[in-house]
């Protein structure tokens, strides 16, 4: 594995945030699909965050340094998205979408970059990417819809996201060497934390809200996916 063969690796989770968004731009998806699809995404990303985040954070770390990073993270989220809310009001879903996809992101792909090492890392890769479409359909239509963003401007926001995190995955790649294996485990936690609050203040809400009881199931589907790929 080389930088180019991690900058691919990142390119996996990255492609699927500029698809989801263009689909959520140019199409207006009806509502039911759209939370069935925030439900099956938020169901893939409940499993990367027990088995592919936390469990390994716990492993290596402990329940000390795992759990005050995973704090950290869904800390850091709800503070950001408390002041979004307060900035924009309540209709700021797309925004706190968007956000956490930046902070759950960050550290899953410097997770992945670091993971290419050993020779791992296709798991999260999946999972990752599995979960980022809805959450980018999700997020750019209600940008389009309760904020007036152009497409192109919309677009251009979630590109820019997704070259970060290639870039993001390389740094970890390249810094591999050098990150303990407790740094590595906080980093795992803090992506876990913050990816659990994304669901509870953000995906999962707006998923029931959209498209009733039924959306458990396909939660629980999304889960089923993800676990079985690890």
């Amino acid at each position: 594995m080389n930088a180019a063969g991690a900058a691919l690796y990142g390119a996996g989770t990255a492609a699927p945030l500029v698809i989801g968004a263009a689909i959520g731009l140019r199409w207006s998806l009806p509502r039911k699909l759209l939370a069935a699809m925030m439900a099956f995404g938020a169901g893939t990303m409940i499993a990367a965050v027990s088995s592919e985040l936390f469990a390994p954070a716990f492993a290596v770390a402990g329940i000390a340094v795992a759990g005050a990073a995973l704090f950290a993270g869904a800390g850091v989220y709800v503070g950001a998205n408390h002041v979004i809310e307060n900035k924009l009001g309540p209709s700021a879903i797309g925004w706190a979408l968007m956000l956490g996809t930046v902070l759950d992101g960050v550290p899953e792909n410097t997770a992945l970059g670091v993971s290419l090492t050993s020779g791992g890392g296709l798991v999260l890769l999946v999972a990752v990417a599995v979960g980022n479409v809805p959450e980018a359909v999700g997020g750019a239509a209600l940008m389009r819809d309760q904020h007036g963003f152009s497409r192109a401007r919309a677009l251009a926001l979630w590109v820019v996201t997704a070259v970060m995190l290639v870039v993001v995955t390389v740094v970890g790649f390249a810094l591999s060497d050098v990150i303990p294996e407790t740094g590595i485990a906080a980093v795992q936690a803090f992506a876990g934390g913050a990816t659990l609050a994304v669901l509870a203040d953000s995906l999962m809400p707006e998923a029931y809200r959209d498209g009733g009881w039924w959306v458990g199931m396909a939660t629980a589907a999304g889960f089923l996916v993800a676990f079985a790929l690890g």
